[in-house]
């Protein structure tokens, strides 16, 4: 299995597997996937085992990510918090990075080793922000801290 090992001095050294995102607001806008996201998506799997999870509003999630080698996530209760949470815990969540930016992201962010908000067009829920280790402006600026770990470094070490 996959695996990165990334050393963070007077952080922690973080043993990631896993990256866990949410789908309307994060990688895609109104159903489809955002071009910054389908630029980085390929790269980013090479890496990791990359899961999309969703209430997929729209109905587009598994046409949009045909070609990726990423597993969806269609959430099926009305509970989509607990759902995205005990998502990160089947995964192992100390291997887990989670990025969103809904109110039903904050418990999956809190949770994972390496959690990441975005505030982009539909902007964030307070309690994710402050739930999550990082916060970004947008989804391709979030999975390049992923794909270049001294970014990813440089904003957590102490």
């Amino acid at each position: 299995m996959k695996e990165v090992t990334i050393t963070i001095p007077h952080y922690q050294t973080l043993s990631l597997r896993h990256v866990v995102l949410d789908y309307n607001g994060t990688l895609a806008k109104d159903g489809m996937l955002k071009e910054e996201a389908k630029a980085l998506l390929g790269t980013l799997c090479e890496r990791f085992q990359v899961h999309v999870i969703t209430s997929d509003t729209f109905g587009s999630v598994e046409a949009q990510m045909e070609g990726f080698d990423v597993n969806v996530k269609v959430l099926k209760t009305d509970n989509h918090t607990m759902e995205k949470a005990a998502y990160i815990y089947e995964l192992r969540a100390n291997s887990c990075v989670a990025i969103g930016n809904g109110n039903n992201d904050a418990d999956m962010l809190k949770d994972a080793a390496l959690g990441i908000a975005l505030i982009g067009d539909e902007g964030c829920s307070t309690k994710t922000l402050m739930n999550s280790d990082i916060v970004c402006k947008s989804i391709g600026d979030a999975l390049e801290l992923l794909l270049n770990e001294k970014r990813l470094i440089a904003t957590l070490r102490k």
